[in-house]
């Protein structure tokens, strides 16, 4: 069974992210408070009821599914999980967002299951940075896992940047100058107000597309690029180099009149768009004692009535959307 999942506002929707734990080994500002509660045990799917939930996902119309976390690469028993949905009749890409700690040790088991793109967080070169941004992270195995995933031989790598004021955003030119000498793109991710982070400023912290764009092109030329993936990103081509340029930019340059995506949290929160809180409970039909499948993809085509139009961010006001990134699933 195969069908095509339209919205209200007649867009395809054929991209998932489906978020395997809550979880990660880094405590990113921007992503989540210092001190975190994590989900129980007993409140995030299970391996087999993610690969459920993927396969009703591909069976509404999904074509590509993008794991993501918290870090998908510390749950347990995660490559399991990954051979399985790889091998989804109907699938025509498997992809996955990590922050790079796990790839020295995943990286070509990841190729050999057929992941052919991956997305690497890193959000400076300096070490002691790095440890100050990601509050836990130490950056050289996230630069192991970066050279491994290239060994591995992955036909696309993209590094993704958040850029804050005052913290990284002298770094812009040489993070651009890191991807182009590891011939991999980069893209740079407006940050978005998901979570209220006391210790964080957002407000002050927040440098937009425009902005960083500007720093580039006054030492590097940028070429408009036809380069189109399934997110959100507008490429740019570098100057005599391989590499490409992304700028996603949910505050600056609304992009929901293209919006193909879908979300499921690692409890089974079926999200209809990453600002706002539209959603559908696919746990307790996972774990109805007459769980059908049947069931779970009439709920994910049922969806498509209440996903909205886009989403409105304000960056002055508390965030109205309570969930933290690690919670949302990328």
């Amino acid at each position: 069974m195969n069908t095509t999942l339209i919205d209200n506002f007649g867009r395809e929707i054929n991209y998932a992210r489906l978020s395997v734990t809550d979880r990660c080994d880094f405590r990113c500002v921007y992503c989540m408070a210092e001190k975190m509660t994590f989900l129980s045990k007993k409140d995030v799917l299970s391996l087999e009821e993610l690969y459920q939930t993927a396969s009703a996902l591909v069976a509404s119309g999904i074509k590509k599914i993008r794991l993501t976390g918290g870090e998908p690469l510390i749950r347990n028993n995660i490559m399991w999980l990954i051979e399985k949905i790889s091998q989804l009749e109907g699938l025509e890409e498997l992809t996955l967002t990590t922050n790079g700690s796990q790839l020295v040790k995943y990286a070509k088991q990841l190729r050999s299951f057929g992941i052919k793109r991956i997305n690497i967080s890193i959000d400076s070169l300096d070490a002691e940075k790095f440890q100050q941004i990601t509050r836990t992270g130490k950056l050289q195995p996230v630069l192991n896992g970066i050279d491994a995933a290239i060994d591995a031989g992955f036909e696309s790598i993209k590094l993704n940047t958040v850029i804050l004021k005052n913290r990284n955003d002298d770094e812009i030119i040489s993070l651009v100058n890191f991807a182009k000498s590891k011939s991999i793109d980069i893209a740079f991710i407006e940050e978005m107000p998901l979570g209220d982070i006391v210790e964080h400023d957002r407000l002050l912290a927040f440098c937009s597309s425009d902005e960083i764009r500007h720093i580039i092109e006054q030492t590097l030329p940028l070429t408009p690029s036809n380069k189109k993936t399934n997110g959100p990103a507008t490429y740019f081509k570098l100057a005599d180099s391989h590499s490409h340029i992304g700028f996603i930019s949910p505050h600056s340059h609304n992009f929901c009149g293209d919006c193909n995506r879908i979300r499921v949290t690692v409890e089974g929160q079926l999200l209809l768009c990453l600002g706002n809180d539209h959603s559908i409970d696919l746990r307790g039909i996972l774990r109805d004692m007459h769980y059908d499948q049947k069931q779970l993809i009439q709920a994910i085509q049922k969806s498509m009535e209440i996903k909205p139009e886009r989403h409105y961010f304000n960056l002055a006001e508390k965030p109205q959307i309570v969930r933290f990134m690690n919670a949302t699933g990328g």
